[in-house]
């Protein structure tokens, strides 16, 4: 069974709970936006560094080359001035629909680092295969999924990622919440 929370206004979010090791995780955030505007607010980098990285960390730097087989590099700063980075390649991207991406830990290039470089387990594996997905509901909301498959997860370190994600999300919504007063 799913929760339901409202972390900020206009926003709803849905997790899987008690995620255990291989099984896909999946946060939905329902944001009182058009479509096009939480698909910009994901995708431009200059709204990317206003809300990546859980509550308290803040995100310097972000590139992203948005086409298939381009590459991602995103850092977030801990509150303790403590850069990591993630990077990535998309594998499928519908524009306004469906981003597919590997994503992995990176160095400050967007190489791939084993996690072990920031003091987490050491793994083999290339990384995880993400997929966000971006649907209308009705004209002026949008409903965002993100879905993960972290195989080698413990379900500690699941509900970990869920929560920095809910986070994340709830950055998202107040900079999404922003661009509509802009807008």
């Amino acid at each position: 069974m799913a929760e339901q929370t409202t972390p900020s206004p206009g926003a709803q979010t849905q997790s899987t709970p008690g995620i255990a090791a291989n099984e896909t995780q999946i946060i939905t955030r329902i944001f009182d936006a058009p479509r096009a505007l939480v698909w910009k607010a994901w995708t431009d980098p200059a709204y990317v560094t206003r809300w990546w990285g859980p509550k308290g960390c803040t995100s310097p730097l972000c590139r992203i080359d948005l086409r298939v087989g381009g590459r991602f590099t995103y850092c977030m700063r801990t509150p303790d001035g403590r850069d990591f980075y993630n990077g990535g390649k998309f594998l499928e991207i519908v524009p306004l629909e469906k981003i597919v991406w590997l994503w992995y830990f990176a160095d400050a290039d967007g190489n791939r680092v084993n996690p072990s470089h920031y003091g987490f387990p050491p793994e083999d594996r290339e990384g995880n295969i993400d997929e966000i997905l971006f649907e209308n509901i009705g004209t002026h909301r949008t409903r965002l999924t993100f879905k993960r498959n972290d195989p080698t997860a413990t379900p500690e370190e699941q509900e970990g990622a869920a929560d920095g994600m809910r986070q994340i999300l709830d950055k998202l919504a107040r900079v999404i919440a922003e661009l509509m007063r802009d807008s």
